[in-house]
C-alpha cells in the first residue's frame, strides 16, 4: 500500500518504465535501463567476462557496450564478485551469473544493488533494474519514459 501525504502527494519518487541510470564505480557514466517490476533481480549487459584475484578476494573483468545498438563503444570493467547464482530469464531458462554490488545513481537516488552480469546483446536494454532494487523507494508509472532525467557528469565522482 502506498502513504500518502495530507496534500495526496507520495515521498517515493516516480519512475518510467526506462530510465537513465550511472554506474559510476564501473565508470558507466550513462546508460539506458528498463524498470523491470517483474524481474527481482537487476541484470548488466556483460560479455568478455573474466574471473581473477586481486588481494586475495574473487574480483570479476568484463566489458559492457553502453549505447544500444551500438557495439563499437566498449568499458572495461573490474568489480569484487559478491556471489555467483542461478538466475532465471523471462523465459524461464537458467544460467549462472556472477553477482556484482555496486553503486548506482537513478535520479537524485544513489542505490547499493547487486547486479547480475549476463549477455544481453539481444535485448534493446543493456541493464535492467529489478523490484529488488527499487526496494520501496519508487513508483512506477508504466506510461512514462525517462521521468528522472540523465545522470550528470559530477554526480559519478
Amino acid at each position: 500500500m502506498i502513504e500518502l501525504s495530507a496534500d495526496g502527494s507520495t515521498d517515493r519518487s516516480i519512475l518510467g518504465w526506462r530510465e537513465w541510470v550511472a554506474l559510476p564505480e564501473l565508470n558507466i557514466v550513462q546508460i539506458k535501463a528498463k524498470i523491470d517490476t517483474g524481474a527481482r533481480s537487476s541484470a548488466l549487459h556483460a560479455y568478455t567476462i573474466e574471473p581473477y584475484r586481486k588481494g586475495g578476494q574473487r574480483w570479476v573483468m568484463f566489458a559492457i557496450h553502453p549505447k544500444q545498438r551500438r557495439s563499437d563503444v566498449s568499458i572495461e570493467c573490474h568489480a569484487p564478485i559478491k556471489d555467483r547464482r542461478m538466475v532465471s530469464d523471462s523465459g524461464g531458462h537458467k544460467q549462472r551469473r556472477y553477482v556484482i554490488e555496486t553503486r548506482l545513481i537513478l535520479g537524485e537516488s544513489i542505490i547499493t544493488s547487486e547486479i547480475t552480469l549476463t549477455n544481453r546483446d539481444s535485448m534493446l536494454f543493456r541493464m535492467l533494474i529489478g523490484r529488488t532494487a527499487m526496494n520501496g523507494r519508487f513508483i512506477v508509472d508504466p506510461s512514462a519514459s525517462y521521468l528522472q532525467g540523465k545522470p550528470r557528469s559530477n554526480d559519478c565522482s
